[in-house]
């Protein structure tokens, strides 16, 4: 998917999912009710869960690494160089939770890497194999590379996040939900530039060209934007019969414009001190005149596809640029010019918002996810109280990755 993170003062284009500090968040760790959620599943549903105990089961033989002997050669990537390390070197390792990865992982066997199709085969039945099982497996299978700077120098690695927003949504336009998610129009080419913000907003010609593609109408423009960001969100939508119920709405195309942050825009004119929503809310709130002024700053449109919301879609969250479904608190985008989709990463951040060292995969991208050592953090999805984007919004930290690779 693709997603700007939520870092608002960020410039780059965004990719289907983002961050929610207008410009970086995400919900953390696989901990909580959502991460045992997400181990319940278990992609092909291997094991359900249940308070009924499981009978016993013949330990799985599955002898470690020994972690002596010749290191490997560095591998390089267009954008970074792995250089191998000892797993002894992973700071933390050994005291992940590995089963909430596992999950992940197996929705990235959806779509394997060239060459992971053997190791995808193997890694499901220890779906319900024991920690020390799956990590033995992990150290005999793979070989730790430290992701460095192609030049070989540590990079100052940078963390953010993002989240699936859920919002509330009518079916038909009325007098409180004014502000219509599109569906893409005909005649849109991919990288030809098409009408602007601005332009959609006030041209006859634009507006003709929507017509009947209006998937949904918001109450509020800026949420608007804020999903557009983000590139995903769920909608809480009200049907013409007053039915609710929820949906999905994907990215699907955007209109060739450039993004450019209204964050940025409103801290250039010393609007906002901080370029939080929050702050961006507070701002508009304060200054309805000026309320497209700002909205228009930015011209680039994304444009949605509805997607239907089975009870296990609900359970994960939207498809991430690898195109599997992506796990709260286990998945990240990457700059897949320095670590291939698919790959499994060792993560360690330290900061106000998280302190974590733990297994995740690379699954996504994002407009502003560049770099050796880049990445941003799904951390669920929810409202503006909720946890996912809580931490969404506030994580922008140091990042360290090692990309596990197969032996």
């Amino acid at each position: 998917m693709v997603h700007h993170t939520m870092n608002t003062s960020n410039t780059s284009a965004p990719s289907a999912s983002s961050n929610s500090k207008v410009m970086a968040g995400r919900s953390g760790g696989g901990s909580g009710w959502r991460g045992w959620l997400a181990a319940c599943i278990v992609g092909s549903l291997l094991v359900a869960c249940s308070s009924v105990p499981m009978p016993p089961r013949a330990p799985v033989d599955v002898p470690g690494a020994v972690d002596t002997g010749p290191l490997p050669p560095a591998l390089q990537r267009g954008k970074s160089l792995w250089t191998p390390v000892r797993w002894s070197e992973l700071p933390g390792w050994g005291q992940d939770s590995l089963h909430e990865a596992w999950n992940a992982w197996l929705r990235g066997c959806e779509k394997p890497v060239a060459g992971h199709a053997g190791l995808c085969a193997e890694a499901r039945p220890l779906a319900i194999a024991t920690p020390d099982e799956q990590r033995a497996w992990i150290e005999r299978r793979f070989q730790p590379y430290r992701v460095v700077e192609p030049n070989g120098s540590l990079p100052q690695g940078l963390l953010t996040g993002y989240y699936e927003p859920i919002l509330g949504a009518s079916r038909l336009p009325s007098a409180s939900h004014r502000t219509p998610l599109y569906a893409p129009p005909a005649g849109l080419r991919t990288g030809q530039p098409w009408y602007s913000r601005k332009d959609i907003d006030t041209l006859p010609a634009a507006q003709a060209a929507l017509q009947g593609k209006a998937i949904a109408w918001l109450a509020d423009p800026i949420d608007a934007l804020i999903l557009q960001i983000q590139g995903s969100g769920r909608l809480d939508i009200t049907e013409p019969d007053g039915r609710q119920r929820q949906v999905r709405v994907a990215f699907a195309a955007h209109n060739g414009q450039p993004y450019q942050s209204v964050g940025r825009w409103l801290l250039d004119q010393g609007a906002i001190r901080e370029a939080s929503w929050e702050a961006i809310k507070t701002w508009a709130a304060q200054n309805p005149r000026r309320v497209n002024d700002m909205l228009w700053s930015n011209p680039r449109t994304v444009f949605f596809r509805e997607e239907a919301l089975s009870e296990l879609d609900a359970r994960f969250g939207p498809r991430g640029a690898q195109g599997v479904p992506l796990t709260p608190g286990r998945s990240i985008a990457v700059d897949p010019q320095s670590i291939p989709y698919g790959t499994p990463v060792w993560l360690a951040t330290q900061g106000s918002a998280l302190n974590q060292q733990k297994l995740v995969l690379a699954q996504d991208t994002g407009g502003a996810i560049v770099g050796a050592v880049r990445a941003d953090l799904f951390t669920g999805w929810g409202g503006w109280t909720d946890p996912a984007y809580q931490l969404a919004g506030k994580l922008k930290q140091p990042l360290q990755l090692w990309a596990l690779w197969p032996r």
